[in-house]
């Protein structure tokens, strides 16, 4: 308790500095996939794909990101072992924030899109396994989240290769595929709408504490998906048939599928706001509550709404300075995207994403766009896909847990030996 008394404005600080560093490498990898897709496809420009994420990305974390947080996030860690010594709980969570700050850090400047949620899973089982007891650990999380790994691609992956196909037969290989686009894209707007409305309501509004159950959330996200029919029915009735200078007899319907793609990239941006923000400000929220109580540990924190505030600014600040290059790999070098591509890409991610929340499965955002990506490739046959960018993709995935645990332990320690 001493130690909290004594450096506890110190140790807020760093918490406070950790916290935006780990919330900018959100923004500088996670946000980048929500945004890569819209990217790759040409439906929106890099700069106009990081405006609407900046506005949608801060409205859901400042919004929807929790007015009250688990301490120990995602229940990875059991608080009664660090009942009598807060200050080990103090330098855990400080170092797995700066453990997956670092780690997100070299995998953006490698371009890989890693999880965040697994970067800061990996580092909060290092420090505790290590640092306070190996049973600290709920060990069955960690083999869920294990498991993750393969469920969350496989899943997204093949609803994807799915809305692909059905785009494909209804509309691409038509006779008159512009006529066609017009008779099914309110159907496929629909879908948008509700799927996004889903993603919203169950991943990110839920932390409001609105209390709507999953039933209540269908017909909401029913009456979402009308809404966005007719604003884009509105759009879509200003795209006319005009034949490109190239000859492509798709331009036309790939500008309709352009516009879908704006409606998915804004609503993706603002669910992943809303859900990923805690991956930075959870711990932050621990630390903040430890030292105001003087070293009480308590199963849940109140989050202050600056520490919000702190994780917001830092996404968008990530995603600002550094997002453009996870961008590019996710929107441009796994597989070649077009509108109508990118579109059943992001829909069947959203889809994936829907489908978890409803059965408390946990996924990696990260690692459900890349296999809606991938499920996309794959409609077009093996040879549209960039192996060796998917290797390097997949080798990043399963370093990220051991490097972000790796990194915790050596920072653990390290917090130890100065503060004592």
């Amino acid at each position: 308790m001493s130690i909290i008394a004594e450096h506890g404005q110190l140790l807020l600080i760093l918490g406070c500095l950790f916290g935006f560093f780990m919330a900018w490498g959100v923004g500088a990898n996670d946000v980048a996939n929500a945004m890569g897709t819209s990217v790759g496809a040409k439906a929106l420009t890099i700069k106009q794909a990081i405006l609407i994420a900046m506005l949608f990305e801060f409205c859901g974390a400042y919004l929807a990101g929790g007015e009250v947080t688990q301490t120990i996030r995602k229940g990875i860690l059991d608080p009664s072992f660090v009942a009598d010594t807060p200050e080990l709980l103090v330098y855990g969570m400080l170092s797995a924030l700066l453990a997956a700050g670092t780690w997100l850090l070299v995998a953006s400047m490698m371009g890989w899109p890693v999880s965040t949620t697994h970067s800061i899973v990996g580092a909060l089982v290092g420090f505790a396994a290590v640092g306070i007891d190996v049973d600290a650990v709920a060990w069955g999380k960690v083999g869920q989240i294990v498991a993750s790994w393969v469920v969350s691609p496989v899943l997204a992956g093949t609803i994807s290769f799915g809305l692909f196909l059905s785009a494909q037969n209804l509309i691409l290989n038509a006779d008159k595929p512009f006529e066609a686009a017009k008779r099914y894209i309110p159907f496929y707007l629909f879908l948008v709408g509700f799927m996004i409305a889903m993603v919203t309501l169950t991943k990110g509004l839920k932390h409001i504490g609105l209390g709507l159950n999953f039933g209540e959330c269908l017909v909401y996200a029913a009456f979402a998906g009308l809404v966005i029919t007719a604003i884009g029915q509105l759009f879509l009735s200003r795209i006319t048939d005009t034949p490109s200078k190239d000859g492509n007899r798709f331009a036309s319907v790939e500008r309709v599928f352009a516009v879908l793609m704006v409606f998915t990239a804004c609503a993706m941006a603002f669910a992943h706001g809303s859900n990923d923000v805690a991956n930075a400000i959870g711990p932050v929220a621990a630390v903040v509550s430890v030292i105001q109580s003087g070293g009480e540990i308590a199963a849940k924190a109140a989050l202050p709404w600056w520490v919000l505030l702190l994780g917001a600014a830092g996404i968008v600040f990530g995603l600002a300075t550094y997002g453009f290059k996870v961008i590019a790999t996710v929107g441009t070098k796994i597989t070649e995207l077009t509108p109508s591509r990118g579109f059943a890409a992001e829909l069947g991610a959203a889809t994936t994403v829907v489908l978890a929340s409803a059965t408390g499965l946990p996924i990696s955002t990260t690692h459900t766009l890349v296999g809606a990506v991938l499920g996309v490739g794959l409609a077009r046959g093996i040879a549209a896909l960039n192996l060796r960018v998917i290797r390097n993709i997949f080798m990043s995935w399963i370093v990220t847990l051991p490097a972000g645990a790796g990194l915790a332990i050596v920072f653990f320690f390290t917090f130890k030996a100065i503060f004592g």
